[in-house]
Order: C-alpha cells, then sequence, then structure tokens
C-alpha cells in the first residue's frame, strides 16, 4: 500500500485512506465542518488520485479508485461510489448520494441531497438545481433534490431543475432546460426539453 501525499497538502484528522492514494500539491482533506465538536471521519477508498488543489470536507465516504481533476470542490456528508471520477472545478455539495462509475465533466455542478445511480454521465458546465425560490426561507428547509436513474447521460451545458427525475438509461441534449420528469430509455432536448425519441431509435454508428 503506497500512499504519496505532497508536503503542500493537508490532511486533517479523521482521514483515512483505505489503501493507494496519490494527493496533489495544495489539496485539503477533510476540511472541518461547522456545527459538530468532534469532526465526522472521512474515508476515501483505495486508488484514489486527487488532483492539485482538491478540497474534500469532513465526512464523505468515498469508495475505491476514486479520482478528481484540479480544484474539484467536494463538501460534507456524502457518499461515493467506486470508480466515481468528478472533474476539473466540478462541485458536489453536501449530503449527496452517488453510485458506482459516475463521471463528473469539469465545472459541472450538483447540489445538495440530489441522487446519482450508478454510471451516470454528466457533461461539463451542467447544472443541476434543488430549489425553485432561493432567496426563500423554505430554500434550505425543503430543498427539491434532482434525481439521477442509472446509466443517464446529461449533455454539456444542460440545467435540470429542481425535484425532477430523470429516469433510466435516459439522455439530456447538451444545452437543455429540464423543467419535468424524464421517462426511461428517452431523448429530450430544447429550452424548455421536449421528448425527442427512445434512446435505442438513436442512429448510432
Amino acid at each position: 500500500m503506497e500512499i504519496d501525499i505532497s508536503a503542500t497538502a493537508v490532511i486533517h484528522p479523521g482521514v483515512v485512506f483505505r489503501g493507494s492514494a496519490r494527493v496533489e500539491d495544495g489539496c485539503i482533506i477533510g476540511a472541518p465542518i461547522a456545527g459538530y465538536d468532534e469532526q465526522p471521519e472521512t474515508v476515501i477508498g483505495d486508488g484514489a488520485v486527487l488532483r492539485s488543489h482538491t478540497v474534500i470536507y469532513a465526512g464523505n465516504l468515498i469508495g475505491e479508485n476514486f479520482s478528481t481533476g484540479n480544484k474539484a470542490n467536494i463538501r460534507e456528508l456524502n457518499t461515493i461510489g467506486n470508480n466515481v471520477s468528478i472533474g476539473t472545478m466540478a462541485v458536489v455539495e453536501h449530503h449527496v448520494l452517488m453510485g458506482d462509475n459516475v463521471r463528473l465533466h469539469s465545472q459541472s455542478f450538483v447540489p445538495e441531497y440530489c441522487e446519482l445511480e450508478d454510471g451516470v454521465w454528466i457533461g461539463p458546465n451542467a447544472v443541476l438545481t434543488n430549489t425553485k425560490y432561493p432567496l426563500s426561507p423554505e430554500a434550505k428547509a425543503e430543498p427539491l433534490p434532482v434525481k439521477l436513474g442509472k446509466g443517464a447521460i446529461v449533455g454539456a451545458n444542460a440545467t435540470i431543475l429542481p425535484g425532477v427525475t430523470v429516469g433510466t438509461d435516459s439522455l439530456i441534449g447538451a444545452g437543455s432546460v429540464v423543467v419535468k420528469d424524464v421517462a426511461p430509455h428517452s431523448v429530450v432536448a430544447g429550452n424548455p426539453a421536449v421528448f425527442i425519441s427512445k434512446k435505442d431509435e438513436l442512429p448510432y454508428g
């Protein structure tokens, strides 16, 4: 088991590496969170590659073969599966559930309490949202998280509005604004996004 931690990285108490890891310059792992007398444990599975200036807050439970791009920011108390990649300058807020083989590309955004099942793919600059009225008193108390079903693909620059469920194996076209639930195995695109076809009808190849 080899753990290669840069001299400029900061590893806070309570961080557990369960196997090999590479932690590059300027990373902060296990950053303290408010409201705890004792910080929750941060667990990172075998084979992690944390690229420069990644910040991971306390209380994350992360599986094997996890990787980040430069300056990825992962807030507290998330559960993240195996073989997950979070790209450069992507942001994952707190209490997110993320399955295995999930890929978040550069500068994508996942707000708190969202659920991403196995194999979800989110393109660069895509944004999930979780509150209709960000300045209302209920915004934090009653979030409306997005749920992405197994194998769902969200194209670059797409925006998914609060409370939307995207069905298994669906495809969201680049630049789309998704305002309502998407049925499994569907392709939607546009602003607002509308049904285009079933995914198995696409002219692949």
